[in-house]
């Protein structure tokens, strides 16, 4: 797709999240049409630079570590879905955007990565989400989430940046408002052994990924993920463990995204006041 062309110099203004990036410093937008109303919030585990455009994160960005997966494990999921308070109302998708649309909410920064109950409850922003074919995010996305999780347990730390690519002319909107992404990625990077590589998937019903180097997928997604990361590092995909959703028998399976009581009536209230 195609945004806009509104400049803002969103890469060279410092993080205020740059302790959730590598060496503390943000991705770089590369696409200068990208900048457009994008905007840095800070949750306490996750980063993400919002698109006013198209009302989704370009990418949710985090510092996994061995401790903090260690701590997210005693956190019961507890779903909270909201709009971002932080956020302009006109740039923001809303609850009402994603009923009857097919669609789940996908994280992006994933809820089960959360070390504690105030950061589940800020992962379930909108910001944080994209709208996510339910079968895609129920297995395979799930699965891979589930061996992100395992590697960084194994190794110790690792940096996590997510989030969705809008490739090709027509892109489909829910709540005529909101862009559905046709992929989404995963970066991981592992600063001890100094080895990167990134998941890539179609935002489908599939079981199919693909790993890429961060040099690749940087040329697609017009984003610098790592400014100032030797250029071998990025040129070479590290190995990734194969996600279990993608293997068929072990299939991992995440809940339905099935709005609650209080999310219903936040859409009845609204509709109530169109109505009057």
């Amino acid at each position: 797709m195609a945004f806009g062309a509104a400049p803002r110099d969103a890469q060279a203004a410092a993080s205020a999240c740059g302790n959730h990036y590598w060496s503390g410093t943000a991705p770089d937008i590369t696409n200068s049409a990208m900048t457009r109303a994008a905007r840095e919030v800070c949750f306490s585990a996750f980063g993400v630079m919002h698109s006013g455009v198209t009302r989704t994160p370009l990418w949710s960005a985090e510092h996994l570590t061995r401790a903090n997966l260690s701590d997210a494990r005693q956190i019961s999921r507890v779903n909270s879905f909201h709009a971002e308070a932080q956020l302009p109302p006109g740039e923001r998708a809303e609850l009402r955007d994603y009923v009857r649309s097919g669609y789940d909410r996908g994280h992006m920064a994933p809820s089960a990565d959360m070390p504690d109950a105030q950061a589940q409850s800020e992962s379930f922003s909108l910001s944080n989400m994209v709208p996510q074919n339910s079968e895609n995010n129920r297995y395979l996305w799930a699965g891979i989430e589930s061996s992100v999780r395992k590697l960084a347990q194994d190794r110790g730390e690792l940096f996590v940046i997510t989030g969705p690519l809008f490739k090709g002319k027509t892109i489909t909107q829910v709540g005529d408002r909101v862009m559905v992404p046709t992929q989404l990625f995963k970066v991981v990077y592992d600063p001890k052994r100094k080895q990167a590589g990134a998941y890539l998937v179609a935002n489908e019903a599939t079981g199919d990924y693909s790993v890429v180097s961060v040099a690749e997928l940087e040329t697609l997604a017009g984003i610098d993920f790592f400014p100032g990361m030797p250029a071998n590092v990025k040129k070479t995909a590290m190995s990734l463990p194969a996600p279990k959703a993608a293997g068929g028998g072990s299939k991992r399976k995440r809940e339905p995204d099935v709005p609650t009581y209080r999310e219903v009536q936040t859409v009845l209230d609204f509709l109530r006041t169109i109505i009057r």
